[in-house]
């Protein structure tokens, strides 16, 4: 199955706790979100739609013809505005959506693609997402860094901020946080990257949130509680950096 046709969603808040106005900084003359739609849009997707919950982001997408729509101010996650957009637009159930993050203007058109590739040839996948293998002792062991297991067709099995999988036997003797990984270990690092079906978008906020969900801080885990496959496609190495605070900005801004 080809994911030709899939869509593009990239919401943007105005509000923030860190930076506040962050989708509107300015990057080379454009605003941020402004950027990673044009990024987006070097990806194979057929439509890229912002989908925003302020009239000065709206507007700034409008003066540069990006698509947009309206969503309520609050939602308790991202996903939840993810459905109500995918709502708004109408999608039929086998849609691809694609949900790029509006504070990553350097991510790579190609790996957009690779996620929206990864669940079209997984019938079974209502999600797809991305991971990179981690190397270092001080990633693995940094309950920052969401890591991930797999089954052997490649669907996830656990998120965790813990360090999985433990191997009991290398640490026995030396589980220090530093140095490299022992060689035996396969561990990944989750990338915030999703594919979904439309239908699935659907289904999400209708769900309780799940214990592991609460537990974690992770609302992947709410998709596996209720027994959803998620595929995950595994890259060679981290995305760009994004724009979490004004300090990485000021750094990417150079960059322009």
């Amino acid at each position: 199955m080809s994911a030709a046709g899939f869509t593009v969603i990239i919401p943007a808040r105005y509000a923030s706790t860190r930076f506040p106005g962050k989708p509107l900084i300015d990057l080379g003359g454009k605003a941020m979100i402004v950027r990673v739609a044009e990024q987006a849009r070097r990806s194979q997707a057929s439509r890229v739609v912002v989908a925003t919950d302020d009239a000065r982001i709206a507007d700034t997408c409008g003066a540069d013809l990006i698509d947009f729509v309206m969503t309520a101010t609050h939602h308790p996650t991202g996903t939840d505005r993810l459905s109500e957009a995918a709502h708004l637009l109408a999608l039929e159930d086998d849609t691809i959506v694609v949900n790029v993050q509006g504070d990553e203007p350097l991510i790579p058109p190609e790996v957009i693609d690779q996620v929206a590739q990864t669940l079209a040839q997984n019938p079974r996948a209502e999600i797809a997402t991305v991971c990179h293998a981690i190397h270092t002792r001080e990633e693995f062991f940094n309950p920052n860094v969401v890591k991930l297991t797999m089954n052997g067709a490649g669907e996830a099995l656990y998120f965790s901020r813990a360090p999985i999988p433990y191997a009991r036997d290398a640490f026995a003797n030396d589980a220090s946080p530093m140095g490299a990984l022992p060689s035996e270990i396969a561990a990944y690092r989750h990338i915030g990257l999703y594919a979904y079906r439309a239908k699935f978008l659907r289904q999400f906020p209708r769900w309780p949130v799940a214990n592991l969900e609460a537990t974690e801080s992770l609302e992947q885990l709410r998709a596996l509680a209720n027994g959803v496959v998620i595929a995950v496609t595994v890259i060679d190495a981290p995305l760009p950096p994004g724009i979490d605070t004004p300090e990485d900005y000021e750094n990417l801004r150079r960059r322009y």
